[in-house]
């Protein structure tokens, strides 16, 4: 049932009222949320390029000695880019296009054993739910508290 106009709900929980400061804070938050897990990452994957680069060899993906460096370090780029709000947009966008290519990779769940589907399931869909929220990032922008609207002046 949708709130009406003016409804005491609406006014008690402030749907009612736009507020553009709680929703930069609330874009702030999440672009850290968003960014920590790609920024962890791909530190990760450029501390231990061989064996990111070992594994991508191993799951038969094409060029990986070339794509391995290049995606670890456009994930750790992006993340920095995104927590920051530089060029949140674009930043967002590389990170969903970088998600749904690892998803593809690593988490296509109907490959696995069955004692394993369940968990890949779970990554699998986890990875869903961050590429909603960089479509939102990147639908939204970085909002007030970013380096792209101190830029945009």
């Amino acid at each position: 049932m949708p709130m009406e106009k003016g409804s005491r709900v609406a006014k008690l929980s402030g749907w009612e009222h736009h507020d553009p400061t709680r929703e930069s804070i609330g874009l702030l938050i999440a672009r850290i949320a968003v960014g920590a897990i790609f920024l962890w990452s791909g530190f990760g994957k450029l501390s231990s390029l061989s064996e990111f680069t070992t594994g991508m060899v191993e799951r038969g993906i094409p060029f990986a000695q070339a794509l391995a460096p290049l995606g670890a370090a456009i994930e750790f780029a992006a993340a920095l880019a995104l927590i920051l709000g530089v060029w949140t947009r674009l930043a967002a966008s590389a990170l969903a296009v970088f998600t749904v290519v690892a998803t593809l990779i690593a988490h296509r769940f109907w490959d696995f054993p069955a004692q394993e589907q369940r968990m890949q399931t779970i990554q699998f869909m986890k990875n869903l739910a961050i590429f909603g929220g960089l479509a939102a990032l990147t639908a939204t922008g970085g909002g007030r508290f970013s380096f792209d609207r101190i830029l945009r002046g």
